[in-house]
């Protein structure tokens, strides 16, 4: 259970992080997939992308919202877009919860924690956890050129809108 409230600022570090901004060009980013395969910014480039950051691997709530990406990837693939899953677990951690809810997109694994950092959404002390960092949950859709045309931030104990994100999709 978390000991903060349900407003999303009290789970963010002010570590210096910056926060991505929707029109800025995303961060780069370096990770590798959960076939342990190097993927770039420049190789998300050519196709929008929608990179979903889950705070951790087999929490109901992350499970909750890779399933909804799993039952609707139809309509995300109708509307131009690769879903990638990202979080700080391992990729043998992602590979295993890929196959435990048959998920049907890649995942990218973000172990060094560099991408949540530089996307502005760590969640230091995760869960009451001295030292672990995680994520808040959260989406970012990125055109075809890289730049970020959608944002959602959302406390890791709460789900996104999915509706909105469709909709920010079908304005790309």
């Amino acid at each position: 259970m978390w000991l903060w409230g349900q407003n999303p600022a009290n789970f963010v570090s002010n570590g210096g992080s910056m926060s991505v901004e929707v029109g800025n060009i995303a961060p780069e980013l370096t990770l590798v997939n959960n076939e342990r395969r190097s993927v770039s910014l420049e190789d998300l480039k050519g196709k929008t992308t929608v990179l979903v950051f889950f705070p951790g691997a087999f929490t109901g709530g992350c499970q909750q919202e890779a399933c909804t990406f799993r039952d609707t990837l139809e309509e995300y693939n109708a509307l131009g877009a690769q879903v990638y899953g990202v979080s700080v677990d391992s990729f043998f951690v992602q590979n295993a919860f890929i196959k435990e809810n048959n998920l049907n997109f890649p995942f990218l694994s973000d172990y060094s924690r560099k991408t949540i950092e530089d996307y502005g959404i760590p969640v230091h002390d995760f869960a009451g956890m001295p030292g672990y960092t995680s994520s808040m949950r959260a989406v970012f859709i990125l055109d075809k050129e890289g730049t970020v045309r959608h944002k959602t931030i959302v406390a890791p104990t709460e789900q996104p809108n999915f509706d909105d994100i469709k909709e920010a999709l079908g304005k790309i």
